[in-house]
């Protein structure tokens, strides 16, 4: 007989306050939702600050949270966390050590970051509920090629960082847009190895063409029409499939997490180099997909019979008091998912809606007080599902008003033979 498994998966949880002591009955509601499921899946947006200690390494978005938020995010009922993101790194290797081994000493699901980068990109395997699951968890920038774990060599040690997936960015613009680039640089007598400083890192340009230009770090390359593209590296991208492949072929349910801030210029629409790495994830056997970094909600897609989330915004965002910069309400809205599972086939998929703080938050300028998330109002939930369906819809698929996706025919018919 098919086994039943539920899988939660939220937004991500910029955590700094330990939420437990909240009563709210609609915190309550979220919360009871979320331990109900076999499975509950956030992105730690964070790093904790522990016994390795560790050195702020940015000024602005920096962020670090103490060991107890982790209790928070277990007492919400959290089993397992993507720990890959563009503030893994935020105490350096100290933070990255710091991070595993409170996270380690509380029993959670987590990949993402390791001592070196064999560690960071190997898959998490944990036993839940009867399931074995696994979770492989990595961050595409961008961000400094410090940040990413490396491992050791002759002449130097290994790093400790991110599990990263290498992508590179090219602008293709017009001749007359390359030729003032151009000019520029021969203006300036700026040379190649100057050049290279302003590049990231360990990321040696190695450009060949005359239609290409190295601009301080940023490739352009002569084009018909104006054009921005990611490029996701051949071996990057082998490396992380395989580690998908492996996971699946020992029986685990994998869930495959990629974090990173190559967005659109309307940060809700999906980005096609995601949707198609997300659905190579799922040819090389992941059964989920969930992303994150724009802080909103993205469209939903039901591939192969795999649900992909290619952006599931918050689901807690704690900020300092005073900051002010991320101000529109789609930031403070979100939904916890719950996909329901026949053994590995997919059978449902229900969504609530939430709001981050107070409704009434949502126009008033006290973003550090929206510290727990609650369910939307109705009017409100129908608002945001009748959004979300219609971007998803793009992707083939429905949702209704009630919060429920309508799965595509073939998987519905695959779930019927599966039952019968």
């Amino acid at each position: 007989m098919p086994l039943p498994f539920t899988l939660a998966l939220t937004g991500q949880s910029l955590i700094h306050h330990d939420v437990r002591h909240i009563s709210d009955n609609g915190f309550r509601a979220v919360r009871d939702l979320i331990r109900s499921a076999d499975v509950a899946f956030t992105n730690l947006e964070t790093t904790i600050f522990g016994r390795h200690g560790g050195w702020p390494l940015k000024g602005s978005y920096f962020g670090c949270s103490q060991p107890v938020v982790l209790d928070s995010l277990k007492d919400l009922g959290f089993d397992a966390l993507a720990l890959s993101n563009n503030h893994a790194f935020d105490l350096g290797p100290s933070g990255v050590l710091s991070t595993l081994e409170e996270v380690r000493e509380r029993g959670f699901l987590h990949a993402g970051i390791g001592a070196d980068a064999a560690a960071a990109s190997k898959a998490g395997v944990k036993k839940i509920g009867g399931r074995k699951v696994a979770l492989v968890a990595m961050d595409a920038g961008p961000g400094p090629a410090i940040m990413y774990a490396c491992d050791s060599a002759a002449d130097r040690p290994a790093r400790p960082g991110v599990n990263g997936l290498e992508v590179s960015r090219r602008f293709e613009v017009s001749s007359e847009k390359f030729g003032h680039l151009r000019a520029i640089q021969e203006t300036f007598a700026s040379n190649e190895r100057e050049r290279t400083v302003y590049a990231q890192p360990d990321d040696p340009r190695a450009l060949t063409s005359p239609d290409e230009i190295d601009f301080y770090g940023t490739v352009f390359r002569r084009a018909p029409q104006d054009c921005r593209r990611l490029i996701i590296d051949e071996t990057s991208l082998r490396r992380q499939l395989a580690t998908i492949r492996e996971a699946a072929s020992q029986g685990a349910f994998v869930i495959a997490y990629l974090h990173h801030h190559h967005w659109e210029p309307d940060w809700s629409e999906v980005p096609d180099w995601v949707q198609l790495f997300a659905r190579s994830c799922v040819d090389a056997g992941a059964r989920a997909f969930a992303s994150h970094g724009a802080p909103v909600l993205q469209a939903i897609e039901v591939y192969r019979g795999v649900p992909i989330f290619y952006g599931l915004g918050n689901f807690l965002f704690h900020l300092p008091e005073g900051e002010n910069e991320w101000s529109s309400p789609d930031i403070w809205q979100s939904v916890v998912a719950t996909c329901g599972f026949h053994d590995d086939e997919l059978r449902s998929i229900d969504l609530m809606p939430i709001v981050l703080g107070d409704e009434r938050m949502l126009q008033a300028g006290n973003y550090h007080e929206r510290i727990f998330p609650v369910p939307a109002s109705r009017p409100l939930a129908r608002a945001m599902l009748e959004d979300l369906s219609r971007r998803s819809r793009r992707h083939g698929l429905e949702i209704t008003p009630d919060g429920r996706v309508v799965l595509p025919e073939d998987n519905r018919r695959g779930a019927a033979a599966s039952a019968g």
